[in-house]
């Protein structure tokens, strides 16, 4: 992958950030990146404005004063090598657990590609070895705790910076924990010695966030289309109407997402012997289906919207040289503010809303499936004997457990703000944190749908002699290749579900429904 000539996309971010390098990933695809030729020539040519003021008499942030409050402090020539060294050192004050491996190789992905803009000052020599560095494997120990979402994500990227000057730990490419100094000589790449501006070129970006949102909207989309399958089969096996998601009915509020949605739905209830069985308006007396079925392209489709939203900022975010200070296009070098995280923070936040609330229908799904005051017909809680088994009851409240942590989660962390820095970076996004907690709001709406999947499969089972729909029928098969959807007596169930999740987030399950349905939304 050749940097420097266009943006990244979110896909060559998440492709990048989840290979296992050094070499190639697991479908055999390259995992190197190198930047291109002219790249380097900027590069090269606004290291040069930069040299040009080491020795300035007149002040320049970041190249002759101190950061942040001490900007106004003037740093005498002879210093100011070591006052970059002094920056990462002092910045890279992290706390907490390891964050986790394509984190921390996203943001230096996202740093790279800023670096060869040339927008940034950096010296050719330091760019190559933090290439080096990525494609080598080593990733920097960066911990939970440290940036604010202003200034750029100040400690993670500094905690980067800091191995590449051959100080503190990373991760090598087998995972073993190990001095910086050491990985690097093993990888022979020689420790960098920074000079001026090059600290903060750094660490002024808002890579670790921009980062997580990629790897979020990758995630997001493919699980708003599991949550379509799971919708339909729960519209299936709870014996509701598919005719609500007619094409037609969706053309009179034309949301886009909301559409995609609906014919998803559509391909998994067509042909259900199930849905067949009651077609019939005489013999079935029910008028309308609950919301959470009813609903369910109105509310997946609003995420899908929302995911696209995310992805415009993320693309704009992708397209910038975010540093402070920044050299122009006119060989400037003046101070700015785009390292403030807030476009990134409020998506980030959004997303959050929208898992949460996806995850919430989702839920009641769930629980309508377990009530047998609800369930037209079916054994409470799914259970084989009622009362000698639980069946699914206990599922339902892990399901429950988890929607309420994403109702939490998805209060916004970029309404935060807390001052830093003598008050002189006085409002921050909080982005890294939304970001953060972003993450476990994904990981928790993967498993909730799951759950889902596993208890409409259940119900639907239970319908026999009535048969499901051929799409129902091959995810049915897909979780049964991996865990036990078939009614029978109270069985471990905590295996099931975490083989189920599994199947869910490597494609498995979509493969199923697309191998009979053909292309999903």
């Amino acid at each position: 992958m050749t940097l420097g000539n266009e943006p990244l996309t979110i896909e060559q971010v998440v492709h990048i950030a989840r290979s296992a390098p050094p070499g190639t990933d697991y479908l055999g695809r390259p995992v190197s990146v190198e930047v291109s030729e002219a790249a380097w020539g900027r590069v090269r040519h606004t290291r040069g404005v930069i040299d040009a003021l080491a020795d300035d008499t007149v002040a320049h942030y970041g190249i002759s004063t101190g950061f942040g409050a001490l900007a106004n402090t003037s740093i005498p020539p002879e210093k100011r090598t070591q006052l970059q060294r002094s920056l990462i050192r002092s910045h890279a004050a992290g706390s907490g657990a390891e964050v986790e491996r394509e984190v921390v190789r996203a943001l230096m992905l996202l740093r790279i590609q800023t670096l060869a803009t040339g927008r940034t000052g950096i010296r050719e020599e330091t760019l190559r070895a933090y290439v080096a560095m990525l494609n080598a494997g080593i990733t920097p120990v960066v911990r939970e705790y440290g940036s604010l979402g202003c200034s750029g994500d100040l400690a993670p990227l500094s905690h980067c910076a800091l191995a590449l000057m051959g100080e503190g730990w990373v991760r090598d490419a087998d995972g073993e924990l190990m001095a910086a100094g050491d990985a690097l000589a093993a990888a022979d790449i020689a420790p960098v010695e920074l000079r001026e501006k090059e600290g903060l070129a750094l660490i002024n970006g808002t890579d670790g966030m921009l980062g997580m949102l990629c790897m979020a909207i990758t995630d997001l989309r493919a699980l708003v289309t599991i949550a379509d399958l799971a919708a339909a089969m729960s519209v299936e096996g709870l014996l509701g109407t598919d005719d609500v998601f007619a094409a037609d009915l969706h053309a009179l509020r034309p949301q886009p997402g909301q559409a995609l949605s609906a014919a998803n739905m559509r391909k998994v209830l067509a042909v259900s012997g199930i849905r067949d069985s009651h077609r019939d308006p005489e013999a079935c007396t029910r008028v309308q289906d609950a919301y959470s079925l009813r609903c369910a392209p109105q509310v997946a489709g609003a995420v899908r919207d929302t995911l696209d939203h995310a992805a415009r900022v993320a693309g704009w975010e992708l397209a910038s040289a975010v540093d402070n200070p920044v050299v122009t296009l006119d060989d400037r070098v003046e101070s700015n503010g785009n390292f403030h995280g807030a476009p990134v923070a409020y998506v980030l936040d959004f997303l959050a809303i929208a898992a949460a609330d996806l995850a919430s229908m989702s839920e009641r799904r769930t629980d309508r499936f377990l009530d047998k005051a609800r369930n037209h017909g079916l054994n409470a809680f799914l259970a084989d004997d009622p009362g000698v088994d639980s069946g699914l009851m206990i599922a339902q409240y892990t399901a429950a457990g988890m929607v309420s942590e994403m109702k939490r989660l998805a209060v916004p962390a970029s309404v935060d703000s807390i001052p830093s820095s003598a008050m002189q970076e006085d409002h921050v996004s909080m982005g890294w944190g939304a970001a953060r907690k972003l993450r476990r709001s994904v990981d928790a709406l993967t498993q909730v749908l799951t759950i889902e999947l596993l208890t409409a499969a259940r119900g639907i089972q239970l319908r026999a002699p009535l048969t499901p729909s051929p799409v129902s029928a091959a995810i049915i098969a897909a979780l049964d290749e991996v865990s036990r959807t078939a009614p029978g007596p109270d069985r471990f169930l905590a295996d099931d579900i975490a083989a189920a999740v599994y199947a869910v987030a490597d494609g498995s399950v979509r493969h199923a429904a697309e191998s009979v349905a053909g292309p999903l939304n």
